[in-house]
């Protein structure tokens, strides 16, 4: 009788059967009198077909197969941002790697890239997973491509991540930034408060248009992003501004905008700016975010709060929405996650807290018992 995935069976004439599966999709097969000569025969087959495939990566140039599917992607439909990502991880790691050794795609030679970009303790740790996550999405592609396996690439371990606190504004340091928006004379810096009380990422503010805001029902619809790239045609400038769909499907997302600050756009509306297509820029193209970025550094020096990255404010917005009892399901849906697991990941610090403050409502209910308990011992007592 075959045994469970071995692919060997016993047929009516009485021979064995065994089946090997190649990369190209075809079989081998191999016959025997016995169970047991199959399977012999099948794995002397493996070995040889292994260490032929060991040989064919052998001459293949590693760089240049890294290089190639680097050109597939810039030429593929993945947004230009991501193909950055790609193209600074794979120039700035994986092919000084390849090339500071042997500069073939092996098994070996996979296995200590990741070895030692998970040692490498001058990078953060989400940042060695998003290495090894496009390093093995690279090397996935190429094994396919090229029809060869690489059997380790399944079992490439992520470095382990520790649930870090996200950081984010104190509530005295919000309302310290907010008087000082509010005390500016640049109409952009309401694009700033739009964050902290919406959640939405720099990019999708400012490609944020007049047509994606409906005044009257207080709905704003997230459909772009804009970001600045770097440039790979080399008669250009070293960097371009691209504006193009969000970072996943969810991103597309419609989010109710609070009354006050519907009331701050309509101001913005009621002046010559609802002539341009953009809510926060003064032409008819996005606003830089870089121009965004240095005006939020401004206002954090005019009140008087340390410097923090842009994104802060999103984790602000989404801790102060846990504070105030939004379920969680509702924060995924406004900030755009994938699934309400990632909501869950980045926050559960937050999460905790809120825990803390629930079951410190139980506290309640003890003392009430405690109290009910007394006034029965009296009445028995009289």
């Amino acid at each position: 009788m075959s045994k469970r995935g071995e692919n060997i069976y016993k047929r009516k004439d009485g021979r064995w059967e065994g089946r090997i599966l190649k990369p190209d999709g075809k079989y081998i097969y191999l016959y025997g009198k016995s169970y047991r000569e199959v399977r012999e025969k099948k794995k002397n087959t493996t070995n040889h077909e292994v260490a032929a495939q060991n040989s064919t990566i052998a001459k293949t140039n590693a760089t240049a197969l890294f290089q190639n599917w680097l050109k597939n992607q810039f030429s593929g439909c993945i947004r230009r941002s991501t193909y950055d990502s790609y193209y600074y991880c794979i120039y700035k790691y994986v092919i000084p790697f390849f090339q500071s050794g042997e500069d073939q795609l092996s098994e070996c030679r996979v296995r200590k890239f990741v070895q030692a970009v998970a040692i490498n303790q001058q990078l953060s740790v989400s940042y060695r997973r998003k290495i090894i996550s496009i390093f093995k999405t690279a090397v996935r592609a190429i094994i396919k491509e090229i029809g060869i396996s690489i059997s380790t690439i399944n079992d490439l371990q992520f470095p382990k991540m520790e649930n870090s606190t996200v950081e984010v504004f104190a509530s005295k340091e919000q309302i310290r930034i907010e008087q000082a928006i509010l005390s500016s004379n640049d109409f952009r810096t309401y694009g700033i408060l739009l964050c902290f009380y919406t959640g939405i990422r720099l990019g999708e503010l400012c490609a944020l248009r007049w047509e994606n805001i409906d005044l009257e029902s207080g709905i704003m619809s997230i459909t772009a992003t804009t970001a600045r790239v770097k440039n790979h045609d080399p008669q250009g400038h070293k960097t371009i501004m691209v504006t193009g769909t969000p970072k996943s499907r969810s991103s597309c997302r419609k989010i109710p905008i609070p009354a006050f600050m519907t009331a701050l756009i309509k101001n913005i509306a009621s002046d010559d700016r609802r002539e341009t297509d953009y809510v926060f820029s003064s032409t008819d193209k996005p606003v830089e975010p870089r121009t965004i970025q240095r005006l939020y550094k401004k206002i954090l020096k005019s009140a008087n709060v340390n410097e923090r990255k842009f994104h802060v404010i999103r984790h602000t917005f989404a801790t102060r929405a846990l504070e105030l009892g939004i379920d969680i399901k509702t924060l995924s849906e406004i900030l755009g996650h994938s699934s309400v697991g990632i909501t869950l990941n980045i926050y559960a610090h937050s999460m905790l807290e809120q825990k803390k403050i629930a079951i410190q409502k139980m506290n309640s209910m003890y003392l009430s018992h405690e109290v009910i308990e007394i006034c029965t011992v009296n009445e028995a007592v009289v």
